[in-house]
């Protein structure tokens, strides 16, 4: 059989004969979501066809739902199919519902919600989150995807090395801090607002299936640095500081810092995985590429950094501007060493002052993928070059459905 009947056999068992199937908006996997019309009542297909795993959401959604939270009340399943019906909690997802009025409200709810899955016990079997995979995960997306869609050339050797190096020398303390139970993608996107419910359960929860051992400070910087809108800094101020409240374990400046240093590899990895789940996958993929958090990465960066500054933070801004005279002595050789050679990649992202070479400022990124030469190697400040380094960088790109899953 193939897939569509497989589906179709699995929501007839289930009662659901002859309906429609409405998409819902896309992950960032291979899973797909489906609202179901003209069934016996509302639910939600995810379908998940192999490899897709979808024993750790269903393990997940289990440990949360037992916490009292609002999570997709799994309805029916067939593991080795990868089929899956879940309650449908509607479409009033934050990214959508979010508004000058509201927003109090709402983060407030977010982070009450997230202190409690990050204090209560974590379920067994839960991958871990720490230094060697945050390094990986992020060196992995920057030198596999965004690297060659900016310089058209491969990630050279050099430059996978000295971004390792800076981002272990970065994450460091996160060693020394707490551990806990981490959603791993807890942003506006993945969270609805359910009004008629009350205290914690006002917040739905999606897209839990990553969740692992890690720092908390990872999902607050998720949601609090937000790479796909502006975060208004009093809000986010709010934010951090509810948290922290409700967390009197918590030591607040180490915690900040810990704040600060996962945001900026959250920033590094979402941007190389947004390129490339637009030109492998070709997903339809919102317009603003991630923005690493206040002056992180910029050429000022390595000479004045923020001030509590974690460890690495130096580090990983050299990595990222790099000495305007190693790139004009780099550039004059460049013509004889070829376009895969380390020294002979242009301007380093970032850099204003260093001199660009052509051939990678110019080369044009695959259909659907993304145009980062020139949105990203721009005079200015910012995050990544421009002020909105990428926001040009997924040309073709439309904005998602309103109704479902970010």
């Amino acid at each position: 059989m193939n897939r569509s009947e497989v589906i179709a056999g699995f929501l007839a068992q289930h009662g659901f004969v002859a309906s429609r199937l409405l998409p819902l908006a896309q992950d960032a996997s291979y899973r797909s979501y489906w609202r179901i019309a003209d069934g016996p009542r509302t639910a939600v297909l995810m379908d998940a066809p192999p490899p897709e795993d979808i024993s750790p959401f269903i393990r997940v959604a289990m440990h949360l739902a037992g916490m009292g939270l609002s999570v997709p009340e799994i309805r029916a399943v067939d593991e080795v199919a990868g089929l899956l019906l879940e309650e449908d909690l509607g479409d009033a997802l934050f990214a959508q519902v979010l508004t000058p009025d509201n927003q109090d409200t709402l983060f407030d709810a977010a982070v009450d919600v997230l202190a409690a899955m990050h204090t209560a016990p974590p379920p067994d079997g839960l991958p871990k989150w720490g230094i060697p995979e945050m390094v990986s995960t992020a060196t992995a997306t920057m030198l596999d995807w965004w690297w060659p869609a900016m310089f058209a050339a491969p990630g050279p050797e050099p430059a996978r090395r000295e971004l390792q190096a800076a981002l272990e020398e970065m994450l460091a303390p996160l060693v020394a801090g707490p551990s806990g139970f981490v959603h791993r993608d807890y942003f506006p996107g993945n969270l609805i607002w359910l009004p008629d419910r009350a205290g914690l359960r006002r917040v739905g929860v999606l897209d839990f299936q990553s969740a692992a051992i890690g720092h908390p400070a990872y999902d607050l910087a998720s949601l609090v640095q937000d790479a796909r809108r502006d975060m208004p800094p009093a809000l986010a101020e709010r934010a951090i500081a509810r948290y922290l409240a409700a967390r009197p374990d918590l030591d607040p400046v180490n915690f900040r810092a810990a704040l600060t240093i996962c945001a900026a590899q959250r920033h590094l990895r979402v941007a190389g995985q947004w390129v490339r789940l637009a030109q492998r996958d070709g997903k339809q993929i919102t317009s603003r590429m991630a923005r690493a958090p206040g002056h992180c990465c910029t050429p000022r960066c390595a000479r004045q950094p923020p001030p509590r500054s974690p460890p690495g933070w130096t580090a990983l801004c050299r990595w990222k501007t790099g000495p305007t005279r190693r790139w004009k002595k780099a550039n004059e050789h460049s013509s004889s060493h070829g376009p895969n050679h380390w020294h002979g990649a242009g301007r380093r992202i970032g850099d204003p002052h260093a001199p660009a070479n052509g051939r990678y400022r110019q080369a044009a990124a695959p259909a659907r993928g993304a145009q980062l030469a020139g949105s990203c190697a721009g005079p200015h400040g910012g995050g990544w070059g421009p002020d909105r380094c990428g926001e040009r960088a997924l040309a073709g790109g439309s904005r998602r459905r309103a109704s479902g899953r970010a």
